[in-house]
């Protein structure tokens, strides 16, 4: 591998689509580093990776909530590198045999994926801590897996609101010790793309310290 890829400062800019997998056995081979994006259907999870990314069309946005329903793969220009768009979870307009297979397979990823370094759960500020949300954070905690928060449409609220709003996040998650990043986050302002920024170039530039078998 050519030395020089694998130390390129990382840039959001240059992520192009890798690969779609509905399981885990369709995904890219398992080495690398790998940040994955989840969050409730109409979080705001995709207009987030596109601001992230400056790339407006990177991650299909849809007034349709549940429209991912497959893992999307977006490489960087850091070889092995990639940012991972999980599909979404609430009221999508498919059978309950689908939802079921996708929740499955989504599963096998998040506990079977050695290369992921964390996970950024984007839910909506003014609707915070759904139980989906719970639910990533307690899996998150029991499988020590590094956790962001994205408090998203932070734009939707005054300024005091949204501080509140933080303050109320904030001590939920307090006994967590998984939750390393909470970010105030708008797409439409930019806020806190990049703190966001910071964080995931932190997780994908760390070296690996899991013992090769």
């Amino acid at each position: 591998m050519d030395p020089d890829l694998t130390q390129k400062t990382i840039s959001f800019n240059s992520a192009r689509f890798l690969i779609s997998a509905s399981r885990l056995d369709e995904c890219p081979p398992d080495f690398g580093a790998e940040v994955a994006f989840a969050g409730r259907s109409n979080a705001g999870k995709s207009s987030a990776m596109n601001a992230i990314t400056a790339n407006g069309k990177l991650a299909r946005t849809s007034k349709t909530p549940g429209r991912t329903r497959l893992i999307n793969f977006f490489s960087l220009n850091r070889e092995g590198c990639r940012l991972v768009d999980l599909p979404g979870y609430g009221y999508a307009k498919v059978s309950r045999d689908m939802k079921d297979d996708w929740q499955r397979h989504l599963g096998h990823y998040l506990n079977d994926r050695r290369c992921l370094r964390g996970l950024v759960l984007v839910m909506d500020i003014r609707h915070p801590l759904t139980e989906f949300d719970q639910m990533m954070v307690e899996w998150c905690e029991h499988n020590n897996l590094p956790l962001m928060i994205l408090a998203t449409k932070a734009d939707k609220l005054k300024f005091g609101q949204a501080k509140t709003a933080m303050l109320g996040i904030a001590k939920n998650l307090k006994s967590f010790s998984c939750v390393e990043h909470l970010i105030m986050f708008s797409a439409t302002s930019k806020q806190g793309v990049e703190d966001c920024r910071a964080a995931l170039t932190d997780w994908l530039e760390a070296e690996d310290t899991e013992e090769t078998p």
